[in-house]
Order: structure tokens, then C-alpha cells, then sequence
């Protein structure tokens, strides 16, 4: 049962109570973020929203911090909504004209947080629903901090969305929610549409995390190996499959690596170096190739 959405359905009841004053436009602080600040004050009794900040990194992990200094505890009573048109798309999703196009919807109440998806009536959780593995919150002392990846709202790569913090909610004898004394705030206000967000995520990257040269130097009738480990950009997560390429030569002859796989999650490449080579110049690399994208470590020594 989906107790706090149905405080969705008296929000145009709502919209007669609580004022609508001006609306507010976003203050961009850096590439990925995004400062909304609202409008003060319309209700001293309720809650108060003053910004909303949203940022995202590079694994699609979207954040929403929400202040709301008068009332920045969360407790039993207070109540707060997210409401995202994941697909940019007004002509999708809920056709409430106070949330046009929303398709899911982030509901944190008596410290859980959930989401919903819009059925075409309402919305709802189902098997085939969002995991919501990624939602996570926390409180602090100006207001929560939502967060949740964009895999789970479609792969969204352009919202529109809104924030409703609800207090002074109870439950009646029979165990529904009461909103007789319930005080909100709505970020943007009531009319002014939805807030845009865009999520922007760099390209990956692979990046040499360590490399080792055993011994540090080709030595002639000997093996000799390069380790190099490689790490994405966007997660840190250490490369362990794709392809591994080893290039190696002594003075002119090319040589042929006996090895080129990855070991404990490092690229490993081997050759034997000629009983002949003493004095020679190695030259080698080890290239790991994942997902299209490639990283090159270049090695240099005189063949002792």
C-alpha cells in the first residue's frame, strides 16, 4: 500500500491553502550540478524548502539534496516526495497538470526510502517494477540527501522533477494517514511546472593504476615480464577481462610474447629475451583493451 502518494491526489486541494508565489531559476555551481533555489516563507507553520541541489557522477549516480533548515531532522511525521519525468516526455507518464510527465517517484517517509513507478494510474511498486538496489539517504543538519542511479529511472539522461516536503501527518485510528494538520512546501511552487536536469557522465577511460617490470630491467637468456594494472575513470573498479596486447623488441628483432592474459586482475605479458641481446635496447608495452577503449604502458631498457 502506497500511503504517502496518496497526498498526491490532494495536492490541488492543497494548492488553494498553501500560497503560490514566484517562481525560481536554477543557479549552476559546477559541470554536473545544479542549485534551484525557492521561494521563503509561505507558510510559517510548515516546512520550509530554500534549495534543492542536484549532481551526478560519472557512474550515473544522481544525488538530491534538499534543505529545509526549519525542519531539517527528518522525523515520523514529516514526509518527502520526488517526483521525476525520467523521459524529458510531458505526453508520458502521470497527466496530473501539477506533475505533467512523471514516471517515477522517490517517497522517503518514517526512514525508508522508496520508489515508484507510474502504472498509468497511480504510482505503484511490482515485481517488474525498479530495483531501487542504488537508493540510499541520509539526513544532516540543514536536510536529507537522496540518491539513486539513473539506470533505475529508465537510464534517464534528462529529467524534470519536483520536491514536496509534507509535515505535521498522523495516522487515525485505523492506520491511515491523516493529513488534517499537514503543513508542505513545494519546490518549484505549485504552477510553475518542473524543475530540468541534465545528467551528464564523462566518456570512460581506461587509466594505468601500477605497473612493474620483473626484474626492473630485460636481462639477456632470461625471462622478463611487464604488470600493469588499469582502473575505469568513472567507478575505479580495476580492469580484470577485455584484451591484453604485449609488443616487445630487442634492438631490431621483434620478439613474441609466451604470455598475455590478465593475473589477479593485472595485465601480464612475459617474453624470453635472447642470450644474444646482451647490450640491446628493449623496447615493449603492454596494451589493455575493454569496452572499444585501450590503455598503453611503454617500457624502455638496455638488456643487461
Amino acid at each position: 500500500m502506497v500511503r504517502a502518494f496518496k497526498f498526491l491526489s490532494l495536492i490541488a486541494v492543497l494548492a488553494a491553502v498553501f500560497p503560490v508565489v514566484g517562481g525560481a531559476s536554477p543557479a549552476r555551481t559546477a559541470a554536473n550540478t545544479v542549485t534551484f533555489q525557492d521561494s521563503r516563507g509561505e507558510d510559517p507553520q510548515g516546512p520550509d524548502i530554500t534549495a534543492v541541489t542536484v549532481a551526478n557522477d560519472n557512474t550515473g549516480l544522481i544525488t538530491f539534496k534538499i534543505d529545509v533548515p526549519n525542519r531539517a531532522q527528518l522525523s515520523g511525521e514529516k514526509l518527502i516526495d520526488i517526483v521525476i519525468d525520467a523521459d524529458n516526455n510531458k505526453a508520458t507518464g502521470d497527466q496530473d497538470p501539477l506533475n505533467p510527465g512523471a514516471d517515477y517517484a522517490v517517497e522517503l517517509f518514517q526512514q525508508q526510502a522508496n520508489l515508484y513507478q507510474w502504472d498509468g494510474q497511480t504510482y505503484s511498486r511490482s515485481a517488474a517494477g525498479p530495483s531501487q538496489a542504488t537508493l540510499i539517504f541520509a539526513d544532516s543538519p540543514t536536510g536529507p540527501t537522496i540518491s539513486i542511479n539513473a539506470v533505475e529511472l529508465g537510464n534517464t539522461k534528462k529529467f524534470n522533477f519536483s520536491t514536496t516536503v509534507i509535515s505535521g501527518l498522523r495516522f487515525d485510528d485505523s492506520g491511515n494517514l491523516d493529513f488534517a494538520n499537514a503543513h508542505a512546501d513545494f519546490a518549484p511552487d505549485l504552477g510553475h511546472g518542473l524543475y530540468p536536469y541534465d545528467v551528464k557522465v564523462a566518456p570512460l577511460k581506461l587509466l594505468v593504476k601500477n605497473f612493474k617490470a620483473i626484474p626492473s630491467r630485460p636481462r639477456a637468456g632470461r625471462a622478463f615480464t611487464m604488470q600493469m594494472g588499469a582502473v575505469r575513470n568513472d567507478t575505479g573498479a580495476a580492469i580484470q577481462g577485455g584484451t591484453v596486447k604485449c609488443a616487445a623488441k630487442a634492438g631490431g628483432t621483434t620478439l613474441a610474447a609466451r604470455t598475455h592474459r590478465f593475473a589477479n586482475k593485472v595485465a601480464v605479458c612475459t617474453w624470453s629475451i635472447p642470450a644474444s641481446a646482451r647490450g640491446k635496447t628493449f623496447r615493449g608495452s603492454v596494451t589493455v583493451v575493454f569496452e572499444g577503449k585501450k590503455v598503453t604502458k611503454i617500457f624502455s631498457s638496455s638488456i643487461g
